[in-house]
């Protein structure tokens, strides 16, 4: 292990990398030394991990609480979010009452994983919650004046709102004008005051002092949990039915919070880090059943399982299938009826990927044929047909590729009408743009966030939208390209790359924003036996200057400037990854997922 910050080129560049084949700089991740050494003697760790912790924030006196994290040592007192000790008041008022609850769900993940966690609390209660998911095609996103009015028709008294509801005003007016109670559960921005209803609980609505903004959704829901315990116990509800213990459902909010890509810190690193310990149990029905339809193995689950195995595919039922399939897996206790659930969501994700790859493909084609597209600081892009449920998915792959905010659109041939959602780059608030256009009177509807935005507009005032959305964000865009940079935990040789290396990392679990995986570099590699797979990706072996190799692999990268450069078996170069596990065939080695390549003769 070496450091090489500074080490060639103009200061601070690491490995003079100024400009990687991505257009990325590379720089190393600040640790001073003084309290790396306190660290290490403090806790017995190694240099290695001991600067990754420092670098990421954890000093000697908060490491214990980060390597050894307990619920004790974490939870917030639900009280301190506003309006928490209202929502359970009132849905603990409504189930004494005898009244019909049901839970209005988003239909993606974090609100599948929201629904389940309260379905499973109240039927640990003896009590059935029927849930409502909103079809994203005929309905569109989050609460409608329609979806309450069918609630009213189905009995409903009280509606309890997952993931979504935080923004839907007028619909929960209504709500209360059609004798309806309302409590929202949300995490998403608030631009405005919260609706009039029973309660609404969102970190993130302005007057809220919990701190807790980073959670998800079903975070938000586990903290509900644990007010309902309180408050069911202060009203001695549990004399007879015994209370639940919400630590069996961590694995939901673990759940939500990684394939809703919240940070992950504090107190939601915990309830990720000890929900991915529960999960690996594989007792939730739904759970086991998607992961044999996968074709994977049961073993101790992690934030890849999240992300890429079960996310998608309970995800795939939102976007191109039934809304509800995701949250009737995570609540159900039916075998069969999980089985049967899990088949549809897995043969669904594969049409979903289907239908990703070919608007990709198209997608790719028309920008990359007309520079004026191309070259805007902003990527809009449409085509007739689109499917409005891969739109996002596809955005957020392209902005990979092109490292610029990027719109994807559908057009509706026949109205002409073009539903669109986009995906930013750090420091470009895309969101703000998009409200903006909406206000200018370019968009017939429009909002989000900094980093991802949703959009209806007519198909032929797209350019207008793009020309102002790039006069707008022109300036963002440049600071944003000029800081793009990659951070870098060490410089290694290909012999260091052993599993001792990657298992001493794991400390550091789980990864995602707000505590990114360790990004390892290799210096003066040549490549040897590349190939391309399908999909796009390259696998090859890098040779280090002593002939030792390590396996790597680079994602959808076979038709860029990294995969051209690792296709051609170039010699000296610099490549940046994440060392990973390689246990096929019982190897029990390591693998390097590139995620960047520096030619120095491309300067």
């Amino acid at each position: 292990m070496a450091d090489g910050a500074g080490r060639l080129g103009t200061p601070g560049a690491f490995l003079g990398v100024e400009r990687s084949l991505s257009g990325r700089a590379w720089r190393q991740r600040s640790a001073p030394l003084e309290d790396v050494r306190r660290l290490m003697q403090a806790h017995g760790l190694t240099e290695p991990l001991a600067r990754a912790l420092v670098a990421r924030g954890i000093d000697a006196d908060t490491a214990d609480g980060f390597l050894n994290p307990t619920l004790r040592g974490s939870f917030p007192d639900p009280s301190s979010f506003a309006d928490m000790d209202a929502a359970a008041g009132a849905i603990l008022d409504a189930y004494e009452a005898g009244q019909s609850l049901h839970v209005f769900a988003d239909y993606d993940v974090d609100g599948a994983s929201s629904a389940a966690l309260l379905v499973r609390w109240f039927r640990a209660l003896g009590r059935d919650l029927p849930i409502y998911v909103p079809d994203r095609l005929t309905e569109g996103y989050g609460p409608s004046s329609l979806a309450f009015d069918r609630l009213k028709a189905l009995g409903a008294d009280l509606v309890i709102t997952v993931d979504c509801g935080a923004a839907a005003t007028a619909a929960v007016r209504h709500a209360g004008a059609i004798g309806l109670k309302v409590v929202v559960i949300d995490h998403h921005l608030m631009r405005d005051q919260p609706p009039a209803c029973a309660a609404v609980v969102n970190p993130n609505r302005p007057d809220c002092k919990s701190g807790q903004g980073n959670l998800a959704a079903a975070g938000v829901v586990f903290v509900l949990l644990a007010a309902l315990n309180r408050e069911a116990r202060r009203r001695g509800l549990f004399k007879d039915l015994g209370e639940p213990d919400i630590r069996q459902w961590l694995y939901l909010a673990a759940l939500g919070a990684v394939c809703d890509v919240t940070a992950l810190t504090g107190f939601n690193r915990t309830l990720t880090r000890l929900g991915l310990g529960v999960m690996s149990a594989w007792e939730n029905p739904g759970l086991r059943a998607l992961m044999a339809a996968a074709g994977a193995e049961l073993k101790p689950a992690t934030v890849n399982h999240l992300g890429f195995i079960l996310g998608p595919r309970i995800n795939a039922a939102g976007r191109i299938g039934r809304a509800d399939l995701g949250a009737r897996l995570l609540a159900t206790d039916d075998v069969d009826e999980a089985r049967a659930v899990a088949e549809q969501l897995h043969a669904l994700n594969a049409e979903r990927r289907e239908v990703e790859r070919e608007v990709v493909e198209a997608a790719v084609e028309l920008v990359e044929a007309d520079a004026s597209i191309m070259d805007a600081p902003v990527v809009v892009v449409a085509g007739d047909g689109w499917h409005p449920g891969v739109v996002g998915v596809v955005a957020g792959r392209l902005r990979e590729r092109w490292r610029k905010p990027v719109i994807v659109a559908g057009v509706d041939p026949i109205s002409g009408v073009a539903k669109g959602s986009g995906r930013s780059q750090p420091g470009v608030n895309l969101g703000r743009a998009v409200q903006a256009a909406w206000e200018e009177g370019l968009l017939l509807a429009g909002g989000g966030h900094a980093m991802a935005c949703g959009l209806t507009a007519e198909a032929a005032r797209l350019e207008e939208v793009r020309r102002f959305l790039s006069e707008r964000l022109g300036g963002e865009q440049a600071a944003a390209q000029q800081a793009d940079q990659l951070e870098i935990d060490a410089l290694i040789d290909p012999r260091a790359a052993t599993r001792d290396l990657v298992d001493s990392f794991a400390a550091l679990e789980p990864f995602g924003p707000g505590n990114p995986e360790p990004l390892f570099a290799l210096s003066g590699v040549s490549v040897r036996e590349p190939v391309v797979m399908n999909g796009g990706h390259v696998r090859c072996r890098l040779v280090g200057a002593d002939g030792a190799p390590v396996r790597a692999i680079a994602w959808r990268v076979a038709d860029l400037p990294c995969g051209e450069a690792l296709l051609a078996g170039a010699q000296g170069l610099s490549v940046a990854g994440r060392l990973k596990p390689d246990d096929w065939n019982g190897r029990r080695g390591v693998q390097l997922e590139i995620e960047d390549v520096h030619d120095p003769r491309r300067i």
